[in-house]
């Protein structure tokens, strides 16, 4: 008989928990938390620490490397950046995409509770009040500066005019065309076209940023056996640094608990 020792994982609510304090420590300096005294503000039942906009624009670029290695770029903060932070509702169903951050999954009761399927949520009926951010993006019209503006358009739930720039700008340079291909599909998934932004995740090379949102997916549309394949794989592309890596390993979770 063998001693090996049989490998047993965290029990899901453990992972949350670990995920979610990760997150709360996760906080630097910079770029300011936004006041939004007046503003729209995310009810919660609970209150939380807020998510650092320094850190959020961190992940918020992680695809970049991951997607467009080769690339060099300076980035420029959008306008109201702190302010579209500090707003934003508790995700579920977060795609790996340029704008969004993981930090943005920050209640475990959402997920702890799900029984049976495992649904992906609708979007959000009324776009964010960033006026400034909006019109900044508008005028983005060459790549890769276009993918953000695409990007945290769709952030804002400005769905309309993420969709319309995004078909304006046409197609990428070589270099960008992965991260292009990555932000369409995102755009579909928090459009509420889930299954088309899944058969659009499947057609493009695997990387740790699709392979995550291939997990995603799979598992808001009930594939939990796809879902723990892509996640596995993702956790071993991050580096444990990264708080993507986190969510990825919460997903997996999640998958496994419903197999």
């Amino acid at each position: 008989m063998s001693d090996t020792p049989k490998m047993t994982h965290p029990p899901l609510e453990e992972l949350l928990r670990n995920y979610l304090q990760r997150q709360t420590a996760a906080q630097g300096a910079g770029l300011g938390f936004a006041d939004v005294a007046g503003d729209v503000v995310p009810h919660e039942a609970v209150p939380l620490q807020p998510a650092d906009p320094q850190q959020a624009w961190k992940d918020a670029l992680a695809a970049v490397p991951q997607l467009a290695a080769k690339a060099k770029v300076a980035w420029q903060v959008p306008p109201e950046w702190p302010t579209l932070v500090a707003i934003q509702e508790p995700a579920v169903d977060l795609a790996f995409c340029l704008g969004n951050f993981p930090q943005m999954v920050r209640l475990l009761q959402p997920l702890l509770t799900l029984r049976g399927a495992v649904l992906p949520t609708s979007p959000a009926p009324r776009a964010l009040p960033v006026a400034g951010l909006v019109a900044w993006a508008k005028k983005a019209r060459t790549y890769p500066e276009v993918l953000l503006a695409i990007g945290v358009l769709r952030l804002a739930r400005h769905f309309d005019e993420a969709a319309e720039l995004l078909q304006q700008a046409g197609d990428a340079p070589a270099a960008w065309q992965a991260l292009r291909a990555n932000e369409a599909a995102a755009l579909l998934w928090h459009q509420g076209r889930h299954a088309e932004a899944l058969t659009a995740w499947q057609s493009q090379d695997a990387s740790a940023v699709v392979l995550f949102n291939r997990g995603m997916a799979a598992i808001f549309l009930g594939r939990f056996a796809d879902a723990q394949a892509a996640l596995g794989d993702t956790v071993k592309l991050l580096p444990e640094t990264s708080a993507w890596h986190h969510l990825a390993q919460m997903y997996l979770a999640l998958a496994r608990a419903r197999s």
